[in-house]
């Protein structure tokens, strides 16, 4: 039959039909569907023949053929979807023979007629019956399904495939706007009622039904189009911001429709991306990838995340039915970016994730969190699934560590389900990471989020303790976008430097909420954290609180832990770097950088005072040796210190003798000497006494002093004294570090020698806490005249001390000695450099084996040293540096950890110590025998006594020998003082007695 006969035919017989009953027309269309039963050629002609007519003609009078055209309609697609899958099996040998040309026609033409019935039954609202509304529900279906089934296999039709796309777009958005235009119709607020209102004539079940039909399809279709990719692209777009449209329809009505399904349907389809990319890059990663490769992967993950936030906000509660692979989904993003972001070829995709997918990912979750229909218990539980409790132990999670993690190991996080990642040790930095988002854009957090957040910050602080975690935090660096719209600005920032700013922007934002008072309640608990960097993020929180506070509040402040300070004050504690009297000085000291210089003036007086009581060097020393600056005081109050400190120092160094070292047994004893070491690094050199032409007074008696300390540091046998010699004796080499003149003395020979011959000779154990000022002491020997002779027993000794300080393999003296040598060999005359340093110094050592030693060694490690600052530029940690940072937070944890079985062991002593005391001290009367040979001890030291004063003024060439009885009377004479006022009563407490005759 000739297609061209065959259609003139037809058209008569339409023709006919238009001059006759309407009625007759809507007969004929159902006798044609017989047409539709099989598959040949000329079938497939007489079909197309069929539905060409009918869409020419479907706009007559449709209202009163309506169920025919429908069916019509329906059972086209039907049988052309039945007939597709067929269609291709057969010709996949042959694509171009009759018959598939004339099928794919008429696939074209039955899509076109769905397009076409869809766009014309928005013109008709008069169809109610349910008959009518039954066959419109059938055809969306059927029509639908005929779509995906064709965009499904489009790139199989050849030339047909682009063609197909566009009719299939064309029937994709006439389904939703029908959709739309008969919601519109509908009496949402009466959808109880029975009957229809005139001004309503569509009931919502229809509305419902067609709604629901076309979501779940158009989904469908979306996945399709999602898996092809290339020029489904218009199809992606349509079908899934078509799912969103009509979701919207009826305010949220929808809930028969299985969003949950939808929403993990497009977590799958944010996921897949990546996935792949890890695949491709983790596996054949050998060029930088380019902006616009990154754009092509990461573009769909923020349309699929877009439509997802939709969704979910549009129905929290079926989303919040899959919650947890929700905040599953956000965590890989995030684990996936924190990887990609320190991998080098890489950076152009990092950037794209951060524009692209930051805000977005983030906003997946407050969906959920900033939902008001969910209740609060509701987003507790997502928050907790999220930030694991307080109490969980993270040592017990799997993976025992990570520091070699790389987009290969990553792969797997694609590939496990919530609950088998819940607990995952490789999700961990995700967390924080997650977790530092929050804090940044909490500005955009409900009021309740608000308060659950301030609550997680404990769990935050307890992560951060994790080796993995510490070691990371404190070297991988994000690309981060600052501010919004045309003013952004991505900035690369290491990863701690985001986690300050993240807490000072929380601090901000909750400053006027009810959270504030939870933020304050944790400051205030964790003043005294025992790990340091999270005792650096809270004072860097309370820095900042200060530094933007009223003048009253600042002060109030101040004053309160000025208060404590004078509390915990003690001569023992100020020499313990780890006591809370330290650590309180530390964090005052720090908080007097953010207030104003008055402020400063206060707060020093009522610490410092005139500097004449004991309690006020203790705080001088404190506050010196913990930082205080004397450039933050006022102009007249920073005089007026430097005068007394170095007045104090003078007086001390003066009187400092044999006959001195008596007052040793005081742990105070040399403070001004501590309190100038200590302040000096604040001092600037225009500060302190001296003139340029040669040795000022503070040079010389500096001197003096320290060849004194040398001496009777070699004469004395007393093991207390010698301890606090030793203590002046580093803390002089401090000071000396900073006098130019002394090094140029003619007298510092001596000095020389006999500091080498206190090192050389003394065990390393006493010497070790000398050994930072005596770097410092070395670095300023750039200032003498140094030969090179063999012969010069000052060369040699320098020699021996740089030996000696080089070999130390502890890393901060390491660090040290390197650093004086740096300062040492930049400004110094002498050429033979390879004196200085020992065949065996640490840098020499192999890093591996740390065994074999070869000069090679050292000089390539210094050199390194010298140029650390061009490596620290390097963007991506090294394995090494990672490892090293990992041991170092495992030390660090390991402390924190041991801290509360430290107190629970110290309270259990302090109760037993009660208990003895409620038991031993019952007041007993002394025996008067007692009392007889306290006073005989009395008359003996006055014998002694006057014995030792005549042997000094009749024997001068014994006085060493004199010095020595002269220290044992005076401890002599302290414990018969001490004896004498236990019995100053005639009844003492039966435990002192005890405790005097242990000792």
């Amino acid at each position: 039959m000739v297609e061209g006969s065959f259609n003139t035919d037809i058209h008569r017989i339409i023709v006919a039909i238009k001059s006759s009953e309407a009625s007759f027309f809507s007969f004929l269309l159902s006798l044609v569907l017989c047409n539709f039963t099989c598959l040949d050629v000329t079938q497939c002609m007489l079909n197309r023949s069929i539905m060409q007519v009918a869409l020419r003609y479907i706009d007559f009078n449709l209202s009163s053929c309506l169920p025919q055209i429908l069916t019509l309609g329906a059972k086209a697609c039907v049988w052309c979807g039945k007939h597709l899958k067929m269609s291709l099996l057969s010709t996949e040998e042959s694509q171009e023979d009759e018959h598939s040309n004339v099928f794919y026609q008429l696939l074209l033409e039955i899509l076109r007629f769905s397009a076409s019935t869809f766009s014309n039954l928005l013109k008709s609202s008069d169809f109610r019956d349910k008959e009518s509304l039954d066959i419109v529900e059938i055809f969306i279906s059927e029509a639908l399904s005929l779509t995906k089934d064709s965009i499904s296999d489009a790139k199989k039709l050849q030339s047909f495939g682009s063609e197909i796309l566009k009719v299939a777009h064309m029937v994709i958005d006439a389904v939703v706007k029908l959709c739309k235009a008969r919601s519109e119709l509908a009496n949402w607020e009466g959808s109880d009622e029975k009957w229809l209102r005139l001004d309503k004539p569509t009931t919502v079940d229809h509305v419902i039904n067609i709604t629901k039909c076309a979501i779940e399809k158009l989904s469908d279709i979306g996945v399709v189009a999602a898996n092809e990719g290339g020029n489904f692209v218009n199809i992606l777009n349509v079908s899934w911001k078509g799912v969103v449209s009509l979701l919207q329809i009826g305010g949220g009505h929808f809930t028969e429709v299985n969003v949950a399904n939808i929403v993990l349907t497009l977590l799958e389809l944010i996921l897949e991306p990546l996935k792949c990319a890890a695949q491709v890059w983790s596996s054949s990663l050998n060029e930088a990838i380019s902006v616009t490769e990154a754009k092509r992967i990461f573009v769909p993950v923020k349309f699929y995340l877009i439509n997802a936030v939709k969704i979910c906000s549009l129905y929290p509660h079926q989303a919040y039915t899959v919650y947890k692979e929700i905040a599953l989904c956000v965590l890989k993003i995030t684990c996936f970016w924190i990887f990609v972001s320190n991998e080098n070829l890489l950076n152009c995709a990092s950037v794209i994730i951060t524009e692209l997918l930051e805000e977005t990912t983030l906003d997946l979750l407050l969906s959920l969190l900033n939902s008001h229909e969910l209740k609060l218990e509701q987003k507790l539980e997502v928050l907790e699934w999220l930030f694991i409790n307080k109490g969980d132990s993270h040592s017990d999670l799997d993976c025992a560590t990570f520091s070699d993690c790389n987009l290969a190991w990553v792969n797997d996080i694609f590939c496990n389900s919530c609950e088998s990642m819940n607990r995952t040790k490789i999700l961990m930095l995700g967390r924080v990471v997650l977790f530092i988002n929050f804090l940044r854009y909490s500005l955009g957090l409900d009021e309740d989020v608000k308060v659950a957040i301030t609550q997680k910050l404990h769990w935050f602080l307890d992560i951060l303790v994790e080796e993995d975690v510490y070691s990371h935090i404190l070297v991988l660096r994000f690309p981060l976008l600052y501010g919004s719209g045309k003013t952004a600005e991505l900035v690369w920032n290491p990863m701690f430097t985001s986690l300050l700013q993240a807490f000072k922007t929380f601090m901000i934002v909750i400053s006027s909420s009810t959270a504030w008072e939870g933020l304050e309640s944790f400051l205030l608990e964790n003043f005294f954290h025992p790990h340091v960097l999270c005792w650096e993020i809270v004072m860097e929180c309370w820095c900042f609180m200060l530094r933007h506070a009223e003048t009253q509040m600042a002060n109030n402040i101040l004053s309160k832990l000025c208060s404590l300070l004078k509390l915990l004050a003690s001569s023992d504690s100020v020499f313990l770097p780890c006591s809370s009297f330290r650590k309180l000085a530390r964090s005052i000291c720090m908080l007097l950088n953010c207030v104003s210089q008055s402020m400063v003036n206060e707060v020093y007086m009522s610490l410092v005072g005139d500097g004449r009581s004991q309690l006020s060097s203790i705080f001088c020393l404190a506050l010196f040796i913990e930082g205080f600056s004397l450039d933050l005081l006022t102009d007249e109050f920073k005089k007026n210190s430097i005068k007394k400190i170095l007045s104090d120092y003078f007086d001390f160094i003066d009187n400092f003798d044999k006959a001195s070292l008596v007052a040793c047994s005081s742990g105070l004893f040399g403070v001004p000497v501590f309190i100038l070491s200590a302040s000096l690094q604040s001092l600037s050199k225009t500060s302190l006494p001296r003139t340029e032409e040669g040795p000022s007074d503070i040079d010389t008696r500096t001197f003096k002093f320290l060849v004194a300390i040398s001496s009777n540091y070699k004469s004395t046998v007393d093991r207390v004294i010698k301890d606090h010699l030793l203590q002046l004796f580093s803390e002089t080499l401090g000071i000396t570090s900073y006098l130019e003149h002394v090094y140029k003395s003619t007298d510092i020979e001596q000095a020389i020698t006999q500091i080498e011959n206190i090192f050389l000779s003394e065990p390393p154990a006493l010497l070790y806490k000398c050994k930072p000022h005596l770097a410092q002491f070395l670095a300023g020997l750039v200032h003498m005249e140094i030969s090179e002779s063999d012969d010069d027993a000052k060369s040699c000794a320098v020699w021996e001390l740089y030996h000696l300080l080089l070999k130390e393999r502890h890393w901060a003296l390491i660090h040290l000695a390197i650093t004086a040598f740096a300062c040492f060999a930049a400004g110094t005359s002498c050429n033979q450099l390879w004196r200085f340093v020992p065949q065996d110094a640490a840098l020499s050592y192999d890093i591996v084996s740390g065994v074999e030693v070869t000069k090679e060694t050292f000089m390539a490690e210094f050199g390194k040293f010298l140029k650390k600052e061009i490596a620290l530029l390097t963007v991506a940690p090294s394995p090494e540096q990672l490892e090293l940072l990992g041991r170092e937070g495992l030390v660090l944890k390991q402390m924190v950890r041991k801290i509360p079985a430290i107190a629970e062991e110290r309270e259990r002593c302090e109760i037993m110590e009660v208990d003895h005391k409620n038991q031993s001290n019952k007041k007993r009367k002394l025996p008067d025998g007692i009392s007889r040979g306290v006073e005989l001890l009395k008359s003996g030291l006055k014998i002694i006594s006057d014995g030792l004063s005549q042997w000094q003024l009749n024997h001068f060439d014994t006085t060493e020998l004199h010095t020595k009885y002269l220290i044992q009377f005076s401890q002599l004479e302290d414990v018969i003082t001490h004896f004498e006022e236990l019995t100053g009563n005639s009844e003492v407490c039966s435990a002192s007695i005890q405790s005097i005759s242990r000792g």
